[in-house]
């Protein structure tokens, strides 16, 4: 594939999501909610005397993927048809609710990604460095409260002039994902408008983000959504790898 896709001196801004498309820490958030939501399910379907249908890797696609942790327990529930008490982001990995239920999963991500580290995904690393280089702004925009961490962990901290994640757009009353204002926010931050600014997404809801956002490029990272769907959420472009995006010079 020809690395002239895209013309970076084009654009004031590149927001970047992470889990997925600068490190491979979605795999680690699909096993911890995996295993969060089948212990659950197992335990729920002896208890309610109902044989729920258990937890699939595309769960995680449809209802997961790109929401903050909450949302999303909330959007998994709703598909088995449980309800449960919100409860309070306070509540102990143990409760059953919903924010304890969220705790549970994050608790599971911490021990994971404590015990096996974080490397980012290399052709990612050639293109935030060849951005920096050429001194264009980059934020980092995940639901994930973890993204300063995981960042940090990546040894890429120096290279965002902001992350904008899950619990700062909690505490500024930002909407998550797929509404376009996390992304917004981070790139009037930069100093950049909307539609001077690219948008680079492996989540359905997060390139639903960007397109809602009217950005002026929406790229999908496909690492298992599928071209087509990316496409049909306002992906502009698809890649499955960001080394594709790599100015010539820099390849």
């Amino acid at each position: 594939m020809p690395r002239t896709l895209v013309d970076w001196d084009a654009w004031d801004a590149v927001l970047f999501d992470l889990d997925g498309v600068v490190t491979p820490t979605a795999e680690v958030h699909m096993h911890a909610w995996s295993a969060m939501f089948t212990s659950f399910l197992t335990a729920r379907s002896a208890a309610d005397g109902v044989a729920y249908p258990p937890y699939s890797e595309q769960d995680y696609f449809t209802y997961v993927d790109g929401k903050p942790r909450y949302d999303g327990v909330r959007s998994f529930l709703a598909s088995r048809g449980i309800v449960l008490p919100e409860g309070s982001p306070d509540d102990p990995p143990t409760a059953e609710t919903v924010c304890g239920l969220g705790n549970r999963k994050n608790e599971a991500f911490n021990q994971i990604l404590a015990s096996e580290g974080v490397v980012a995904y290399p052709g990612s690393v050639a293109l935030i460095v060849a951005l920096h280089e050429a001194g264009t702004p980059m934020a980092v925009v995940s639901s994930s409260r973890n993204a300063p961490a995981v960042v940090a962990a990546a040894g890429l901290t120096d290279y965002f002039a902001t992350i904008m994640h899950g619990g700062l757009a909690a505490e500024l009353g930002l909407p998550g994902k797929p509404a376009p204002d996390t992304f917004a926010h981070a790139a009037a931050t930069l100093g950049a408008t909307n539609a001077r600014s690219v948008v680079l997404e492996d989540a359905i809801n997060g390139v639903a983000a960007g397109h809602a956002g009217g950005f002026g490029l929406v790229i999908g990272v496909d690492r298992g959504a599928g071209e087509d769907a990316l496409r049909a959420a306002g992906a502009q472009l698809v890649v499955p790898d960001l080394a594709d995006l790599v100015p010539e010079e820099d390849a």
